[in-house]
């Protein structure tokens, strides 16, 4: 199982670490639900991928791919990752993406794209300068798994 799920003393500023005038319930709260929960995940996910169609760095790696499917588990794992789920059943980030890097050749530059494409997305829905920047961390914290590299502990028992 994926674990992603950030601390929520990470997603706050520094000044709302400081303040005594918030209350518990915001101090509480997922990055999922800052940002707009289910309503505002599905709309960014729906325009992301808009704009990832259109963008000819990224394109070719959904020409043959059921964007419905693939707008499905996108909404599930940003759910999952951003904390409004406790988890993710969808194939592990390596997994999914393995046969894009070795046949495709997915690559830094191209996971860049999709970090800004999603960052344009969010500011285009009006969320705040700071949450995209949270938003921005946890998916730079799958990079590594999505490009194949480094370590990864399989948790099947090999004999």
């Amino acid at each position: 199982m994926i674990s992603y799920h950030q601390d929520p003393d990470n997603c706050l500023t520094n000044s709302q670490k400081k303040s005594n005038t918030i209350g518990a319930d915001i101090l509480m709260k997922t990055l999922y639900e800052k940002i707009g929960g289910a309503a505002a995940v599905d709309a960014a996910v729906n325009i992301f991928y808009t704009k990832v169609m259109a963008d000819d760095r990224i394109k070719h790696f959904f020409e043959d791919v059921d964007m419905k499917r693939q707008s499905g588990h996108q909404k599930a794992f940003l759910t999952y990752a951003l904390g409004g789920a406790p988890n993710y059943q969808g194939k592990n980030m390596r997994e999914s993406h393995k046969h894009l890097v070795e046949k495709l050749g997915l690559t830094d530059l191209h996971f860049d794209a999709v970090v800004e494409n999603l960052a344009t997305t969010l500011a285009e829905l009006g969320v705040a300068t700071e949450l995209i920047e949270e938003v921005a961390n946890v998916v730079e914290s799958t990079r590594n798994d999505v490009l194949n590299r480094g370590f990864f502990r399989s948790t099947q028992k090999h004999s």
